[in-house]
């Protein structure tokens, strides 16, 4: 704990918003170093409550809220031993995958300070990719766990719908935003998904204990032999980076021939556009939050969200309403067809982002190497996963121009135990850096 205290005195990324670290040393005296996570420091997304800390959302209007109550997650992983150092750094109302805002500043990337971390989880990234801490909590509606662990060298699964409980007050939003972490191992997401996940009546969309991840790892490997995948660039609509592509097409061939995987080239991965539908549906919640500080507070707000909810004010009707609807029934259909047992494939493989880290303090890029990439590209290649509620998960697999890439490994609902396995392979065949060459923080590496 005092070598997290001394990483954060020196650290130059603004990684946190708010700190706890009298509390957490004190608890760091008597911490059973023989619990899941026993004397283990961690940051917390500043999306997610702890009972007393700000409960800002990222966003000057709600900079005085404070959180009536911790979440479950976060609860469990006291439980479990967790000292929780404080709140990691948001894009504001977790609306953008970048980590820059009105209320706390720029957050930046370990790899290079120039880059941004991404978002909307870039704080937790940041301070796992930089030597801060070792683990912290994050959330995923659109890409927000695996957006910013593919920019910093981060494992990021992207969990079953419901698989940890979002209680206590779960508000349900668009469907698609499930809690996890980044890490810098499969065996530690492994380790917290066993320590987190599980029913809670108050979110009773939440499923059963999974529980073994952990222990199972690296146990059915050669189950996975003959499990049809596709290599899909354009998975969402986007357009990756040819240089990223090459790079994850050799780190694929290489997992295939690993483990014995089907390639299968051809497949209609085909998906319809759901960006629309996932914004408009989002902002009713940002207005929510706000209330009738909007629209006085635009001023207040990033960019991002002040144009979001500029351009949706008085769109959501019941016609908005039942587009949004019959949207998600599309994309339920074609990822059962993807995915379908009989003749779909197992597994996707694809990016985790078009590129790699773009300007930390934005604007959101549509042009790569020269090359252009389209508007509101950013995100395609997470999106389905988040509308379908199946897991997904990123993998570091090497760098371009000295900047970390993840490969995004897309499985059908409660495979999660599959893509650890296939992350697994890959962290043992091509180990990954534990944190960034370039980071400043002394603690261990």
């Amino acid at each position: 704990m005092e070598a997290t205290i001394a990483a954060i005195e020196v650290s130059d990324l603004n990684a946190f918003a708010h700190l706890d670290l009298d509390r957490a040393l004190s608890a760091a005296g008597h911490a059973d170093v023989a619990a899941p996570f026993g004397g283990v420091p961690i940051g917390v997304k500043q999306l997610e409550p702890v009972r007393g800390w700000p409960d800002t959302h990222a966003s000057v209007p709600l900079a005085d809220q404070i959180a009536p109550h911790t979440s479950t997650q976060v609860e469990r992983l006291v439980g479990a031993g967790a000292l929780l150092v404080g709140s990691t750094t948001s894009s504001e109302f977790g609306a953008v995958n970048l980590t820059r805002t009105v209320l706390h500043g720029v957050t930046r990337n370990p790899w290079s300070r120039d880059r941004t971390p991404g978002g909307s989880s870039g704080g937790s990234a940041a301070a796992v990719a930089g030597g801060i801490v070792a683990l912290a909590t994050a959330s995923d509606g659109g890409g927000s766990i695996r957006i910013p662990a593919g920019f910093c060298g981060l494992v990021g699964l992207k969990s079953t719908y419901g698989r940890i409980p979002r209680s206590p007050d779960a508000h349900y939003s668009n469907l698609t935003v499930t809690v996890g972490c980044v890490s810098r191992s499969v065996r530690d997401t492994a380790r917290w998904f066993d320590v987190t996940s599980g029913h809670d009546a108050r979110d009773p969309l939440s499923l059963p204990a999974a529980g073994g991840w952990e222990s199972g790892l690296g146990s059915n490997v050669e189950s996975l032999a003959g499990a049809r995948v596709a290599f899909v660039p354009d998975w969402g609509g986007a357009t990756v980076s040819p240089a990223m592509w090459d790079v994850l097409t050799d780190v694929a061939d290489s997992l295939v021939a690993t483990v014995g995987l089907s390639r299968v080239d051809g497949a209609d991965t085909s998906l319809p556009r759901m960006g629309r539908a996932w914004g408009l549906s989002g902002a009713i919640g940002m207005f929510a939050q706000l209330g009738e500080r909007w629209p006085a507070c635009a001023d207040d707000l990033t960019p991002e969200v002040r144009y979001a909810l500029t351009a949706s004010e008085g769109k959501y009707s019941a016609e908005a309403r039942a587009d949004i609807e019959q949207r998600r029934a599309d994309v339920n259909e074609a990822m059962a067809r993807i995915f379908d047992p009989a003749d779909g494939v197992d597994f996707v493989i694809t990016a985790s982002n078009p590129d790699v880290a773009f300007a930390a303090d934005g604007p959101l890029p549509d042009t790569f190497g020269g090359i252009a990439a389209g508007n509101g590209n950013n995100g395609r290649l997470t999106f389905p996963a988040n509308f379908h509620g199946c897991p997904a998960i990123s993998v570091p697999a090497g760098m371009v121009d000295g900047l970390p890439v993840g490969l995004q490994i897309v499985g059908r609902h409660f495979a999660e135990p599959d893509l650890l396995e296939l992350a697994l392979v890959l962290e043992r065949e091509r180990p990954w850096p534990l944190t960034s060459i370039s980071a400043s923080a002394p603690a261990a590496r």
